[in-house]
């Protein structure tokens, strides 16, 4: 059972001014140790700061992608090195295919490594072909991510109007039953050294960070939708991880097919920070608030059914978020990983 909460100290105005310049203290996607072991304080003892922002106002809320989609447990596809035997089917002829056939073509073949094998031309020319619910249902058969595992990611977000000159380069660690992650701020990116801890078993509505640099000073628990966690993010904690791009696909793409739009207005392949994807551009009819993103280029993974890349644009042509998955790897932690006494984190 939780616990009550004991009452801690009032932050000083020193400490409300230093929070309040915390960037990406919760994800966006992507979107979030006292050195004088100062007890941790909750976020209800620091003064409100104000709203993120009309950016923030273009979120949408989307459904939960059933446990089978998001982490399913069966299937070789959570294995990293797991693969298949190609698919007999050359790629010219896929299209032709009844749409259990293509889904089930693609599977084999990024898992056998096909997709990752053909060239530029014949990945754009292939996915041309499909159907156009082949996508959508590829990833929603899943899985898009792993039970438990590690990644590294690049991450940007336009915050009242700008756009950070360098991205975030985050290491991650997350297990999805139960909840729980862990992110630290790499030393060659944006707000280097902040780190933040969630574990829904212990606290479910809140999570614990701290700053990085010369204002690491304290520890923090705040609220996981709280005005802490909201000023340099539009989204959770809990939006960490490959699985919350394709969620927000699949819901968008509901309306989409509302307004007509069935297909990518663009696929290409590009190579993203190292990362060669397929990419599908969506051009949303209306823009915002009624989808989250007036433009949006989503980069597919060529082994695994989930996005490695995102890139959000507004109404007037401006990108005001970008995802760089980069190394994704299925991992078992022991309880020391989601423990904020592990002796190597520093709340």
């Amino acid at each position: 059972m939780h616990r009550a909460r004991q009452r801690r100290p009032r932050l000083t105005s020193t400490y409300v001014r230093a929070w309040s310049v915390l960037n990406g203290f919760a994800l966006a996607a992507a979107m979030l140790g006292s050195a004088n072991a100062q007890q941790p304080v909750s976020e209800a003892s620091v003064a409100s700061t104000t709203s993120t922002g009309s950016a923030a106002s273009a979120a949408t809320a989307t459904p939960a992608l059933p446990t089978s989609a998001a982490t399913s447990a069966a299937g070789p596809a959570l294995s990293a090195n797991a693969t298949a035997e190609p698919p007999k089917t050359p790629a010219s002829q896929v299209g032709k295919l009844s749409l259990d056939r293509q889904v089930r073509w693609l599977s084999r073949a990024a898992l056998s490594g096909t997709l990752a094998k053909m060239s530029d031309t014949a990945l754009v020319a292939l996915f041309q072909s499909l159907d156009p619910l082949a996508l959508p249902r590829y990833l929603k058969e899943g899985p898009n991510g792993y039970p438990s595992y590690e990644f590294t990611m690049l991450r940007r977000e336009r915050i009242e109007g700008k756009w950070p000159d360098q991205p975030d380069h985050m290491l991650v660690r997350v297990t999805r039953d139960p909840m729980r992650v862990y992110a630290k701020w790499l030393p060659d990116g944006d707000h280097s050294g902040q780190e933040i801890l969630y574990d829904e078993t212990t606290r479910p509505d809140e999570m614990l960070g701290h700053l990085g640099g010369i204002l690491n000073v304290m520890t923090l628990w705040t609220a996981l939708d709280g005005s802490l966690a909201r000023s340099q993010s539009r989204h959770s904690i809990r939006d960490l991880g490959t699985e919350f791009i394709t969620q927000q696909f699949l819901a968008e793409g509901k309306k989409f097919a509302e307004a007509g739009v069935t297909r990518a207005n663009n696929i290409e392949v590009k190579t993203i920070d190292g990362a060669r994807v397929v990419a599908f551009t969506y051009e949303a009819p209306q823009g915002q608030p009624q989808f989250y993103a007036k433009k949006e280029v989503l980069g597919l993974d060529l082994r695994r059914p989930y996005f490695r890349t995102a890139e959000s644009f507004d109404n007037d042509g401006n990108i005001f978020e970008s995802i760089v998955f980069q190394n994704i790897a299925p991992k078992v932690f022991d309880e020391n990983t989601f423990n904020p006494k592990n002796p190597d984190y520093h709340f």
